[in-house]
């Protein structure tokens, strides 16, 4: 069986644990409040401004072994560069002050799966960082682009609201088939526990994110 396979069946269980999260489930039914929308969309805000860092921080540490995979980032870099303004603009489209959103503080969550991220790349394997990846892309691909499109009509808010949920839907499902290449071609054993290890602390740090936003359902009228 190929690494991605295996790295999928060996993470089952945590990503089922994530998908279960009420914020998660309400999100993708379009059940959520405009509060509860705002403030996803700080905290991710808080933590997609590191995608481009972290990633240049991963790239910097591979081994010369690893180059190929250094390119590789470099691909992801082009393609992740000021996504972390396009949830600054879609907050102010939802009428919400995106200036004190860059100013903030994140959430005590937000910023320890930050931290494991940058101390994943410095301290311990860098290609444990594509266990983040696994996490935060295979999520957007299953619930992305239903979740705009079911808050979008219960909220009534403009396109322009949802630029980052929408086109990480569609944008990661070719993510994912260039990701799903890039880990099989890890001939390492240590490089694939490292991703393995990572995935699993990825799950549980990102989902604690959602179990610490405030759950606000979305009114009934009537």
């Amino acid at each position: 069986m190929a690494f991605y396979q295996d790295l999928l069946a060996a993470t089952e269980q945590d990503r089922n644990e994530l998908l279960s999260i009420p914020f998660i489930q309400m999100g993708a039914a379009g059940q959520l409040s405009l509060q509860s929308y705002l403030a996803f969309l700080g905290q991710a805000y808080h933590h997609v401004k590191h995608t481009v860092p972290l990633l240049m921080a991963t790239g910097a540490r591979l081994p010369e072994r690893l180059e190929w995979l250094r390119e590789a980032i470099g691909e992801y870099i082009e393609e992740e560069m000021g996504h972390q303004e396009w949830i600054l603009n879609d907050i102010e489209a939802c009428g919400g002050d995106k200036e004190s959103v860059r100013r903030a503080t994140p959430m005590p969550a937000t910023e320890l799966m930050v931290a494991y991220a940058y101390d994943t790349v410095n301290r311990l394997n860098p290609v444990g960082f594509f266990g983040m990846v696994l996490v935060l892309e295979g999520t957007s691909v299953a619930l992305a682009t239903k979740a705009a499109d079911n808050i979008q009509r219960s909220l009534n808010l403009p396109k322009s609201a949802f630029s980052y949920l929408t086109s990480h839907g569609s944008l990661d499902v070719g993510h994912v088939d260039f990701y799903e290449n890039l880990m099989n071609r890890l001939d390492c054993e240590e490089d694939r526990k490292a991703v393995v290890h990572c995935a699993k602390m990825f799950y549980k740090l990102y989902g604690d994110i959602f179990r610490s936003l405030p759950l606000v359902p979305l009114k009934k009228e009537g």
